[in-house]
Protein backbone atom coordinates (compact mmCIF):
# COMPACT_ATOMS: atom_id res chain seq x y z
CA UNK A 1 0.00 0.00 0.00
CA UNK A 2 0.97 3.49 -0.85
CA UNK A 3 0.01 6.60 1.01
CA UNK A 4 -2.96 5.55 3.42
CA UNK A 5 -6.22 7.69 2.44
CA UNK A 6 -7.91 8.21 5.50
CA UNK A 7 -11.30 9.51 6.44
CA UNK A 8 -10.95 12.57 8.73
CA UNK A 9 -14.12 12.93 10.62
CA UNK A 10 -13.91 16.32 11.79
CA UNK A 11 -15.92 17.09 14.87
CA UNK A 12 -14.39 20.09 16.23
CA UNK A 13 -16.44 23.96 15.88
CA UNK A 14 -13.19 24.94 15.37
CA UNK A 15 -12.75 22.89 12.21
CA UNK A 16 -9.59 24.85 11.04
CA UNK A 17 -7.53 24.73 14.00
CA UNK A 18 -8.20 21.41 14.10
CA UNK A 19 -7.48 20.49 10.36
CA UNK A 20 -3.69 22.17 10.73
CA UNK A 21 -3.11 20.09 13.61
CA UNK A 22 -3.85 16.96 11.83
CA UNK A 23 -2.68 17.02 8.65
CA UNK A 24 0.58 18.28 10.57
CA UNK A 25 0.40 14.64 11.91
CA UNK A 26 -0.93 12.34 9.69
CA UNK A 27 1.71 11.63 6.92
CA UNK A 28 -1.37 10.32 4.67
CA UNK A 29 -4.08 11.16 2.23
CA UNK A 30 -7.09 12.63 4.01
CA UNK A 31 -9.90 13.37 3.03
CA UNK A 32 -12.10 15.44 5.41
CA UNK A 33 -15.59 15.94 6.21
CA UNK A 34 -17.22 18.43 8.48
CA UNK A 35 -20.05 16.87 10.72
CA UNK A 36 -21.30 19.54 12.49
CA UNK A 37 -22.14 20.58 8.97
CA UNK A 38 -23.60 17.23 8.24
CA UNK A 39 -21.05 15.87 6.00
CA UNK A 40 -20.27 12.22 5.90
CA UNK A 41 -18.92 9.66 3.65
CA UNK A 42 -21.15 8.53 1.33
CA UNK A 43 -19.45 4.67 2.16
CA UNK A 44 -16.33 3.35 2.86
CA UNK A 45 -14.34 3.23 0.59
CA UNK A 46 -11.05 4.40 2.49
CA UNK A 47 -7.88 2.02 4.48
CA UNK A 48 -9.30 4.06 7.44
CA UNK A 49 -10.67 6.52 9.77
CA UNK A 50 -10.14 9.69 12.11
CA UNK A 51 -12.17 11.32 14.46
CA UNK A 52 -11.64 14.33 16.30
CA UNK A 53 -12.20 16.27 19.21
CA UNK A 54 -15.08 18.16 19.83
CA UNK A 55 -16.91 20.40 22.55
CA UNK A 56 -20.23 18.35 21.88
CA UNK A 57 -20.81 15.09 24.09
CA UNK A 58 -21.62 12.00 22.98
CA UNK A 59 -24.85 11.42 25.14
CA UNK A 60 -26.21 15.00 23.53
CA UNK A 61 -28.81 14.42 21.15
CA UNK A 62 -28.14 15.89 17.81
CA UNK A 63 -28.95 14.74 14.65
CA UNK A 64 -25.31 14.97 13.12
CA UNK A 65 -23.96 12.68 16.08
CA UNK A 66 -26.26 10.12 15.21
CA UNK A 67 -25.36 10.00 12.04
CA UNK A 68 -21.72 10.30 12.46
CA UNK A 69 -22.09 7.27 15.14
CA UNK A 70 -24.20 5.06 12.84
CA UNK A 71 -20.85 5.84 9.88
CA UNK A 72 -18.38 4.78 12.38
CA UNK A 73 -20.25 1.68 13.54
CA UNK A 74 -20.49 1.04 9.69
CA UNK A 75 -16.90 1.48 9.53
CA UNK A 76 -15.61 -0.85 12.20
CA UNK A 77 -18.48 -3.55 10.62
CA UNK A 78 -16.92 -3.49 7.69
CA UNK A 79 -13.08 -3.86 8.98
CA UNK A 80 -11.35 0.02 8.76
CA UNK A 81 -8.94 0.59 11.03
CA UNK A 82 -9.96 3.07 13.35
CA UNK A 83 -8.48 5.46 15.49
CA UNK A 84 -10.45 7.93 17.79
CA UNK A 85 -8.92 11.16 19.69
CA UNK A 86 -10.59 12.87 22.65
CA UNK A 87 -14.47 13.29 21.67
CA UNK A 88 -13.68 10.39 18.66
CA UNK A 89 -12.13 7.97 21.60
CA UNK A 90 -15.59 8.18 22.98
CA UNK A 91 -17.05 8.04 20.69
CA UNK A 92 -15.55 5.01 20.07
CA UNK A 93 -16.39 3.40 22.65
CA UNK A 94 -20.06 4.59 22.68
CA UNK A 95 -20.24 2.87 19.74
CA UNK A 96 -18.51 -0.11 20.77
CA UNK A 97 -21.20 -0.49 23.75
CA UNK A 98 -18.78 1.19 26.37
CA UNK A 99 -20.03 3.97 28.49
CA UNK A 100 -19.42 7.79 28.62
CA UNK A 101 -20.04 10.08 31.52
CA UNK A 102 -19.55 13.19 32.36
CA UNK A 103 -16.38 14.19 35.03
CA UNK A 104 -16.64 15.99 38.46
CA UNK A 105 -14.45 18.20 36.70
CA UNK A 106 -11.83 19.20 34.29
CA UNK A 107 -8.83 17.53 33.06
CA UNK A 108 -6.70 20.26 31.85
CA UNK A 109 -3.29 20.47 30.51
CA UNK A 110 0.13 18.58 30.29
CA UNK A 111 -0.68 15.53 32.46
CA UNK A 112 1.04 12.13 32.91
CA UNK A 113 0.01 8.93 31.04
CA UNK A 114 1.17 5.29 32.10
CA UNK A 115 0.96 2.61 29.63
CA UNK A 116 -0.88 -0.31 30.86
CA UNK A 117 0.18 -3.58 28.95
CA UNK A 118 1.71 -3.92 25.77
CA UNK A 119 -0.34 -1.96 22.58
CA UNK A 120 0.52 -1.39 19.08
CA UNK A 121 -0.19 2.48 19.11
CA UNK A 122 2.19 3.21 21.51
CA UNK A 123 5.16 1.48 20.51
CA UNK A 124 8.45 3.29 20.81
CA UNK A 125 6.71 5.59 23.40
CA UNK A 126 7.56 5.69 27.35
CA UNK A 127 5.87 3.52 30.13
CA UNK A 128 4.78 6.93 31.30
CA UNK A 129 4.57 9.79 28.92
CA UNK A 130 3.32 13.52 28.76
CA UNK A 131 0.45 14.62 27.20
CA UNK A 132 -2.06 17.31 26.57
CA UNK A 133 -5.44 16.92 27.98
CA UNK A 134 -8.75 18.85 27.73
CA UNK A 135 -11.94 16.70 28.47
CA UNK A 136 -14.61 16.78 31.02
CA UNK A 137 -16.03 13.67 29.66
CA UNK A 138 -14.42 10.33 30.41
CA UNK A 139 -14.81 6.88 29.16
CA UNK A 140 -15.95 4.74 32.06
CA UNK A 141 -16.50 1.44 31.16
CA UNK A 142 -14.65 -0.08 28.26
CA UNK A 143 -16.35 -1.47 25.13
CA UNK A 144 -16.19 -5.47 26.26
CA UNK A 145 -13.62 -7.30 24.96
CA UNK A 146 -11.56 -4.50 24.61
CA UNK A 147 -7.92 -3.89 25.97
CA UNK A 148 -7.34 -0.70 27.97
CA UNK A 149 -3.61 0.13 27.26
CA UNK A 150 -3.43 3.69 29.36
CA UNK A 151 -4.69 5.28 32.37
CA UNK A 152 -4.03 8.03 34.68
CA UNK A 153 -5.96 9.16 37.98
CA UNK A 154 -8.79 10.35 35.65
CA UNK A 155 -9.31 7.29 34.71
CA UNK A 156 -9.47 5.50 30.52
CA UNK A 157 -7.15 6.71 28.11
CA UNK A 158 -6.15 4.35 25.48
CA UNK A 159 -8.36 1.33 24.63
CA UNK A 160 -8.38 -1.16 21.68
CA UNK A 161 -10.93 -2.97 20.51
CA UNK A 162 -10.16 -5.37 17.08
CA UNK A 163 -9.05 -2.58 14.52
CA UNK A 164 -10.56 0.24 17.14
CA UNK A 165 -8.12 2.52 18.47
CA UNK A 166 -9.16 5.52 21.23
CA UNK A 167 -6.73 7.98 22.89
CA UNK A 168 -8.44 10.31 25.52
CA UNK A 169 -5.66 12.74 25.39
CA UNK A 170 -4.18 15.26 22.26
CA UNK A 171 -1.30 13.86 20.60
CA UNK A 172 -2.15 16.61 17.95
CA UNK A 173 -1.73 19.62 19.64
CA UNK A 174 1.17 22.26 19.39
CA UNK A 175 1.38 25.15 21.33
CA UNK A 176 -0.57 27.11 20.08
CA UNK A 177 -3.64 25.09 19.97
CA UNK A 178 -3.06 24.49 23.44
CA UNK A 179 -3.03 27.94 24.64
CA UNK A 180 -5.92 28.64 22.34
CA UNK A 181 -8.08 25.80 24.17
CA UNK A 182 -6.46 26.88 27.68
CA UNK A 183 -7.59 30.36 27.32
CA UNK A 184 -11.30 29.13 26.00
CA UNK A 185 -12.22 27.44 29.00
CA UNK A 186 -12.87 30.87 30.95
CA UNK A 187 -16.34 30.24 31.00
CA UNK A 188 -16.41 27.35 32.82
CA UNK A 189 -13.05 27.04 35.15
CA UNK A 190 -11.59 29.47 37.49
CA UNK A 191 -8.57 32.39 36.04
CA UNK A 192 -6.28 30.84 38.38
CA UNK A 193 -6.98 26.91 37.45
CA UNK A 194 -6.55 28.49 33.26
CA UNK A 195 -3.32 30.66 34.81
CA UNK A 196 -1.58 27.38 35.90
CA UNK A 197 -2.31 25.61 32.95
CA UNK A 198 -1.17 28.65 30.77
CA UNK A 199 2.19 28.50 32.69
CA UNK A 200 2.70 24.93 32.49
CA UNK A 201 3.00 24.96 28.69
CA UNK A 202 6.21 25.47 27.79
CA UNK A 203 8.39 24.40 25.19
CA UNK A 204 9.99 21.91 27.75
CA UNK A 205 6.54 20.13 28.30
CA UNK A 206 5.62 20.37 24.40
CA UNK A 207 8.84 18.44 23.26
CA UNK A 208 8.08 15.68 26.53
CA UNK A 209 4.32 15.46 24.57
CA UNK A 210 6.18 15.19 20.94
CA UNK A 211 6.68 11.67 22.11
CA UNK A 212 3.15 11.16 22.32
CA UNK A 213 2.29 11.53 18.54
CA UNK A 214 4.47 8.02 17.39
CA UNK A 215 0.29 6.73 18.04
CA UNK A 216 0.18 8.64 14.54
CA UNK A 217 2.67 7.06 12.53
CA UNK A 218 2.13 3.65 14.31
CA UNK A 219 -1.34 3.92 13.34
CA UNK A 220 -0.45 4.68 9.94
CA UNK A 221 1.75 1.68 10.22
CA UNK A 222 -1.16 -1.00 11.61
CA UNK A 223 -3.18 1.00 8.34
CA UNK A 224 -0.69 -0.09 5.78
CA UNK A 225 -0.14 -3.92 7.47
CA UNK A 226 -3.92 -4.71 7.25
CA UNK A 227 -5.56 -2.50 4.62
CA UNK A 228 -4.73 -5.45 1.87
CA UNK A 229 -6.66 -7.98 4.07
CA UNK A 230 -9.53 -5.48 4.58
CA UNK A 231 -13.34 -6.26 2.37
CA UNK A 232 -14.68 -2.58 2.72
CA UNK A 233 -17.86 -1.82 1.15
CA UNK A 234 -19.49 1.02 -0.90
Amino acid sequence: MGEPRIALLNAAHAAADTRRNFRRELDADLVEFDCPEDELPAGFAFDGFVVTGSRVSVYWEREWIGRLQEWVGGAVEAGLPGLGVCYGHQLLADVLGGRVEAMDEYELGYRTVEQDGENRLLEGVSDDFTVFTSHSDRVVEAPPGATVFARNDYGIHGFRKGRAFGVQFHPEYDMEMARTVAEGKDDQLPAERIERVLDGITAENYDAAREATLVFDNFLEYVREVGPERVAAD
